[in-house]
């Protein structure tokens, strides 16, 4: 009966076995679902629509194959259109039936440098996230809803047209790892009932063998008589045997040799180890996917303090593009103060952020030593709020740390994006004041909106501003609108009219105060306030001050010599002048502006204060 059993468990160990490999193997579907997105018409650029993407579930995997390099962007699908409006490209998209179909889209903006729309799609701020790579490209992503991906190459050549898209499909057999190891069992459990029957049939097999007679009762013997009996052979002539208790004979060589047989214990663990063999090796190499996975734990989301009002837009960036765009700003930037390269500065900075880097490029070419505005880290974005816009120009706050430099102020930035096909350029950054402590921001994923420069919703309106502090610099606490600004704004108000009265006292320490006059005059700088509004109903404000300092010759006979002032002299380009010269410092600022109504007072966040221009007067 026990060999029926063991027969029993061999079977059904080959049957689970078999399924849970069947399972694993012959019944086993694709891995993948594959569309080709195939191309009548090759353009320049080619848009995958959002509803293509995510027409089958989970992720995304584009194969493309062409000649020369192959750009692949991802962008919200209205960017993308923007972007494109200027000329024509293919759009892949899915039709009722669940095919897709590429048809070409004209251009709907006029444009007539025909270059401008051949432009290289890599490099632009406008991109979630970029490929690039040469003649093959295989990339694998995640695309949410309303964001689209582009496929180029340089902007002249053609997209490549052999393209395929895959999406993963499920083929978890969770029964398959329960099977195996369930055959497993009954295998080894064969094994054993197989061990046991032959064990048994052994002990059941007869006759019996008797057992052997008792011996017979010697009497003792003397002692000559045992020294004899001890001193004969082990065995006779005839191969008899030796008697009982006698040592084993040698053998030829002069060895004794043994037989000895495997214990029963040890003969039954050598059968047992071909069941567990067999198992390790079914499921050695198994993935998760063949075991029953229970219901995932939701991870608990923190519960959003903001919300997104009806009809709102979406944010400019997001927080991984935004950090993209700042280490390509910080990049620029590095190379352009390295090579002291205006026109590369340029291409990330405006207004008066470029003003005065520009005019510390063109001093240090003749004074090695002159200090440089900050460098602009691309280490860590602490803050961003960027603008709630689908339209342009957009703009962007942010606040960055310098990585581990704890010596280093953080830097505030206010940075614009013109146009679709323009990248963010700095219009403003000043240095975080010691003390300053930003108010409540909204959070990145929703973004803020712009407060209008004339909004009468603030205790003051942000084309205000600049004029009001300037008056402050020049009057000190004499100022009506003193009372307006907190103890930091009046402290750095006081730092500049210190300033003041040390030029003032050097020119009175070199005796030429009675041949020279010096005029001091603080201003609303050209620029215009950008005001970003917070959640308390306030806004932070950048504002940008010149202050100006002019000095004249007081007599027809005396100039004003540059001996002393090798920044003049580099930028104007002379030793000395009979009609006098105009330094203009200018003055970056940012202010935390509250609602109005509120008790608050303006509060100043960051300052910085770089050397602008100096001029002659003519």
């Amino acid at each position: 009966m026990r060999f029926v059993w063991a027969v029993l468990a061999f079977v059904l160990a080959a049957v689970l076995i078999g399924t849970g490999i069947a399972q694993r193997t012959i019944f086993l579907g694709p891995k993948d679902v594959t569309a080709d997105l195939a191309v009548k018409a090759p353009q320049a650029y080619t848009v995958i629509d959002s509803a293509v993407l995510r027409a089958h579930p989970g992720e995304q995997t584009l194969v493309a194959h062409g000649d020369g390099t192959i750009f692949v962007a991802q962008a919200r699908t209205a960017d993308l259109k923007a972007w494109l409006s200027d000329t024509s490209y293919n759009r892949i998209t899915l039709a009722k039936d669940g095919t897709t179909e590429a048809k070409v889209v004209e251009p709907t903006v006029a444009n007539d440098d025909a270059a401008d729309a051949q432009r290289d799609p890599a490099g632009s701020d406008l991109w979630l996230d970029t490929f690039t790579d040469k003649n093959s490209l295989i990339d694998r992503m995640q695309v949410p809803e309303g964001v689209s991906v582009l496929l180029a190459s340089d902007g002249k050549a053609e997209a490549p047209t052999d393209v395929v898209l895959k999406w993963p499909l499920d083929t978890a057999t969770p029964w398959a790892g329960p099977l195996m190891v369930a055959g497993g069992a009954f295998l080894l459990a064969g094994l054993v009932l197989y061990v046991l029957a032959i064990r048994h049939s052994r002990r059941g097999r007869g006759p019996r063998r008797k057992a052997p007679p008792p011996l017979p009762v010697t009497e003792p013997i003397d002692v000559a008589d045992r020294e004899a009996v001890e001193a004969a052979p082990a065995s006779d002539d005839s191969g008899a045997p030796a008697r009982p208790g006698a040592d084993p004979a040698p053998t030829q060589d002069g060895v004794v040799r043994e037989r000895r047989a495997l214990h029963p214990k040890s003969r039954r663990a050598l059968l047992l180890l071909p069941a567990v063999g067999v198992t390790a090796a079914l499921l050695s190499g198994c993935t998760p996917d063949i075991w029953p996975q229970g219901a995932p734990t939701p991870t608990p989301t923190p519960t959003e303090t903001q919300v997104a009002e009806a009809g709102q837009q979406a944010p400019a960036v997001t927080e991984a593009q935004a950090a993209r765009i700042l280490e390509s700003i910080s990049g620029t930037l590095a190379d352009a103060d390295k090579n002291l390269d205006a026109a590369k500065a340029e291409t990330r900075l405006e207004g008066s952020a470029l003003e005065t880097r520009k005019t510390a490029y063109a001093v240090r070419k003749s004074v090695a030593d002159f200090a440089l505005p900050a460098t602009i880290p691309a280490d860590k974005v602490k803050i961003l709020v960027p603008q709630a816009y689908d339209s342009w120009p957009r703009t962007v706050l942010m606040l960055v740390e310098h990585g581990s430099d704890d010596k280093l102020a953080p830097l505030i930035m206010m940075m614009t994006q013109p146009d679709p096909w323009s990248n963010y350029k700095i219009s403003s950054v000043a240095e975080m004041q010691a003390s300053a402590k930003l108010p409540n921001m909204a959070p990145a994923w929703l973004g803020a909106k712009l407060t209008p420069p004339d909004s009468p919703f603030l205790v003051t309106a942000p084309d205000e501003l600049a004029t009001q502090f300037a008056n402050v610099i020049d009057q000190g606490e004499k100022s009506e609108f003193s009372d307006k600004f907190d103890k930091s704004a009046l402290a750095f108000a006081k730092a500049v009219q210190d300033s003041r009265a040390t030029v003032v006292q050097a020119l009175k320490d070199a005796n030429a105060d009675t041949t020279s006059s010096l005029a001091f005059a603080a201003s609303a700088g050209k620029e215009a306030p950008v005001s970003m509004s917070s959640i308390d109903s306030g806004a932070i404000v950048s504002i940008t001050v010149d202050d100006s300092q002019t000095i004249k010759p007081t007599s027809a006979d005396a100039v004003i010599k540059l001996d002393k002032n090798p920044s003049a002299k580099a930028l104007t380009g002379v030793d000395q002048s009979a009609t006098g010269f105009v330094s203009v410092y200018g003055v970056q600022l940012f202010f935390a502006v509250p609602a109005q109504g509120s008790n608050d007072k303006i509060t100043l966040l960051a300052a910085s204060q770089q050397l602008q221009s100096v001029t002659e007067i003519k």
